[in-house]
């Protein structure tokens, strides 16, 4: 893969101009550029679950369904891999390979693929050009309406990123409550399917100590 980028998952924020929508920012594994993608709200929930192992939703998502599929048919990921931005849109495919080493590329839209790719612990890829397309060093912008000019260099659809910088730890509303409190909210967004809201509840709870 000699011109691909390994991608690490650095959070997921919220959007702070469009209800429903989400940034999630992919850190190159050497560099320190971010890839910001804009997903739906049920990917960022169906990856953030993905991502907290010990949250276990009362019935499976679609994503899930994979993971019984590889079983069932000796089929896993061996990677995934974004090879182009066109016009505010990533695109993405799907390595899967079987016991056999038969492998199949599949295309795929790209939160699809990273919520399989956190399920099966696959590697996550781009291609040089995209990276250096769509990548920004966030670490160097301080100012909210800096990032937002950022953004704006290279995709207008990216003025959500204002405010990036907080991940999913960032739970600043529930400062004050009790371990107790949080693990009642807790149950609740499970129960309700708020998985995001769950995962940050586990973090706020895990930063706690017991």
């Amino acid at each position: 893969m000699d011109n691909l980028i390994r991608l690490n998952i650095k959070g997921i924020s919220y959007s702070q101009t469009q209800t429903g929508a989400y940034a999630l920012i992919l850190e190159e594994n050497v560099g320190g550029r971010k890839l910001p993608i804009i997903i739906g709200s049920f990917e960022a929930q169906s990856i953030a679950l993905a991502l907290e192992k010990d949250i276990n939703p009362p019935r499976p998502l679609t994503h899930d369904l994979f993971i019984s599929l590889g079983k069932e048919f000796q089929l896993n990921v061996d990677s995934i891999y974004i090879y182009k931005l066109e016009d505010g849109v990533f695109y993405s495919n799907i390595i899967f390979v079987n016991n056999d080493g038969q492998r199949a590329e599949i295309d795929s839209r790209t939160s699809d693929a990273i919520a399989l790719a956190v399920r099966f612990n696959a590697p996550i890829y781009a291609y040089d050009n995209v990276v250096e397309k769509a990548g920004i060093h966030l670490d160097v912008i301080e100012e909210e309406e800096n990032i937002r000019r950022a953004a704006n260099n290279f995709e207008d659809d990216l003025d959500i990123l204002a405010g990036l910088e907080n991940d999913l730890s960032d739970i600043n509303e529930y400062e004050g409550w009790t371990k107790s409190e949080l693990e009642t909210e807790m149950e609740k967004a499970v129960k309700n399917e708020d998985y995001e809201l769950a995962a940050r509840l586990r973090d706020q709870i895990d930063n706690m100590g017991n």
